[in-house]
């Protein structure tokens, strides 16, 4: 399987999302932004600070050349992966609904974060099973999803709503703000994901959790 990684200015998890893909056996290339060209079965929209995160997360990063090919990648059906800052692109772009905001608490949170998994009608989470908990690390100032209620039921309605924060026993919590503390949605074709946590730095026990490792296995088989 080929996997096509985006790079800008600022990413800075290019590196072990090629790593973590490699790991499963997967043909991976880390293509700088100005490249229109992308040729992939899957486009992965790294985590990192595109733009140092000026004016707000992702909203010059859409302008990119790439975005174009990003654009079409997903219009022929492709798979697109968007981690963390790669989800706020999804998000500008309109290519999963809904924005994000500030932490609730205004403040940065990095740590390590149970996971519920709350759909696997879907590729990305074919691996797990519904109600399954999954230790992944998070790492972000804006991981506040927001959308309208309108919006938010028809994620339900499509099983478009895939993950969300909870505390070890499964039960949900409110880690920064997001409505009905969601974590990763896809869009309705179920072809493109987006989630604010990390599973490419949780691909090896020695590193606490290989819980991503498993998540991203889906998007493989």
């Amino acid at each position: 399987m080929k996997v096509a990684i985006l790079l800008f200015p600022g990413t800075n998890c290019e590196t072990d999302t090629s790593y973590a893909f490699k790991m499963l056996g997967c043909q991976t290339q880390i293509i700088w932004h100005k490249d229109e060209h992308i040729n992939a079965d899957l486009v992965v929209l790294p985590g990192g600070f595109s733009y140092g995160d000026y004016l707000r997360t992702a909203a010059i990063a859409k302008f990119s050349p790439a975005m174009k090919a990003v654009m079409q990648h997903a219009k022929r059906g492709g798979y697109i992966l968007g981690i963390c800052n790669g989800f706020q692109m999804l998000l500008e772009l309109g290519l999963l609904p809904g924005a994000m905001r500030r932490n609730e608490t205004m403040s940065f949170i990095s740590k390590y974060q149970p996971l519920k998994v709350i759909s696997n009608s879907n590729k990305f989470l074919s691996n797990l099973s519904v109600g399954d908990i999954v230790n992944i690390p998070v790492a972000h100032g804006e991981g506040n999803y927001f959308t309208d209620a309108n919006t938010l039921k028809k994620l339900y309605d499509n099983e478009q709503v895939l993950l969300k924060y909870c505390d070890e026993n499964g039960t949900e919590i409110n880690l920064n703000g997001s409505v009905d503390n969601i974590a990763g949605i896809c869009d309705e074709s179920k072809k493109i994901f987006g989630l604010m946590p990390h599973p490419e730095r949780a691909c090896e026990k020695i590193l606490y959790s290989d819980d991503g490792l498993k998540m991203l296995k889906g998007l493989v088989c």
